[in-house]
């Protein structure tokens, strides 16, 4: 019976290694791309913090991120993840569909194209949160079987 239960719990681990996997991809696909773009984007501010900045942060959250979901696998770290890449996603579609104004020091970024990059990085983020997502879910399901039910009166 405790075999049932370690079983579930094998699978359970299995699966949240490769959701936090996937999740870790795609937050380092977010990384680069913002990494690469970040000096294009500054060049393009003079005042202010500049998209340039925004990009860099916005990458070494995404490491950091990759980086704890990697480590820890659990439900704080998958929620973590999903801030970091659903926001990234928001984020790119906002500027992308609507002209939002400057907000402080933070530029406006409105871009209504999408290229290659952009579209990786839209995709990848996507992907990153759905997969937190679900990572999140998984990690709060207690073990499953009669050997754990009966434990646990």
């Amino acid at each position: 019976m405790d075999s049932d239960v370690r079983i579930g719990r094998d699978r359970r681990s299995l699966v949240r290694w490769g959701l936090a996997g996937v999740t870790a991809v795609a937050l380092v696909i977010d990384a680069v791309v913002h990494f690469n773009l970040a000096s294009t984007y500054q060049s393009a501010f003079t005042g202010g913090v500049g998209g340039g900045t925004v990009f860099r942060v916005e990458a070494v959250v995404a490491v950091l991120a990759a980086a704890y979901v990697l480590i820890r696998r659990s439900r704080p770290s998958f929620a973590v993840a999903f801030v970091v890449t659903i926001s990234a996603f928001g984020a790119v579609l906002l500027y992308r569909y609507v002209d939002v104004p400057a907000l402080g020091p933070i530029p406006a970024m409105y871009e209504p194209i999408w290229f290659f990059e952009k579209s990786l990085s839209a995709v990848a983020e996507g992907i990153g949160a759905l997969a937190a997502a679900i990572g999140f879910a998984v990690s709060s399901q207690p073990a499953t079987g009669m050997a754990h039910r009966r434990q646990r009166r």
